[in-house]
């Protein structure tokens, strides 16, 4: 099966899992006390990054590949968000899974690793914008958030939870160029054909600590819900935040929000400070 088709095949079983959970959970919930929710999405993000693959295929140097930043309208492809959240009392756990294809025509390579460190060679040599006709990119990633909390403020007007938890990050990324003439070093050794492709893929898990809640605006029904997480572990670091306004309606609420992703591998990796930002666009349901 195809990396992408299995990512498929991934997103829609957990999404169909989380479904059925709920639908169990809402069945119980006066029984046992909890309270549930469960919150599907529409995240519509700008991608802005760096990737820093290995040799293409046939040889040659290293390229480094700017993408974006981009809308996205021309990136997305195919996406599958949902979060859900348990409380009892001040306790709660809660899970956040994305799935996002997505692929765009704003890339360039911006240079090129000479991994053959020729007599005279810069090691790092430079691509000219002038030189391309056109490079694209395709990104293929999930993130999965599962975290425990306790709340540690209730005001009545206003609440914050403090929790920790674990991020998982794996991304199947690929980029084809077209340049108007092969890229040499002083040289004169070639580390860059003039047409190519070059693929990474990277698995990542991290650790996560951070603090969500919500406060209340002048109506009843306004407040604005809030998220901050760091973490660190196989990435150097990774960061995310979210805020906005949310409209109660009875049995959940209807969210507008703007929510930025960070990932940084390190230097020498393939993710180099890679983002994701944009407006979430979300109705959550209690039970």
């Amino acid at each position: 099966m195809k990396t992408k088709d299995r990512r498929n095949l991934i997103a829609y079983s957990v999404a169909g899992a989380a479904l059925l959970a709920f639908a169990n959970a809402r069945a119980q919930a006066d029984a046992n006390e909890w309270q549930y929710s469960l919150t599907p999405y529409i995240w519509l993000p700008v991608i802005d990054g760096a990737l820093n693959y290995g040799p293409p295929p046939g040889g040659g140097g290293d390229p480094n590949v700017e993408v974006g930043p981009t809308d996205w309208l021309d990136l997305l492809n195919f996406a599958v968000l949902v979060n859900g959240s348990a409380r009892k009392d001040d306790f709660v756990i809660f899970s956040d899974f994305v799935y996002l294809s997505m692929e765009t025509t704003d890339s360039s390579v911006l240079s090129v690793d000479d991994t053959n460190l020729v007599a005279g060679a810069l090691g790092l040599v430079p691509v000219d914008a002038s030189l391309a006709l056109g490079t694209k990119s395709e990104l293929d990633g999930i993130t999965w958030t599962i975290a425990a909390g306790y709340r540690i403020e209730d005001t009545g007007t206003s609440t914050m939870d403090a929790f920790a938890g674990v991020r998982y990050f794996g991304v199947d990324v690929s980029t084809r160029w077209n340049l108007t003439s092969e890229i040499t070093t002083p040289g004169g050794t070639t580390v860059l054909p003039a047409q190519g492709s070059v693929s990474g893929d990277v698995d990542l898990w991290d650790g996560i600590i951070g603090v969500r809640g919500h406060f209340d605006l002048a109506s009843e029904k306004l407040s604005v819900p809030y998220y901050l997480d760091v973490g660190t572990g196989q990435s150097d670091l990774t960061w995310q935040a979210m805020a906005g306004i949310s409209w109660a309606f009875g049995f959940g609420d209807l969210l507008v929000l703007y929510r930025h992703l960070e990932y940084d591998e390190g230097s020498g990796d393939l993710m180099q400070s890679f983002s994701f930002s944009g407006p979430v666009v979300g109705a959550r349901f209690n039970f």
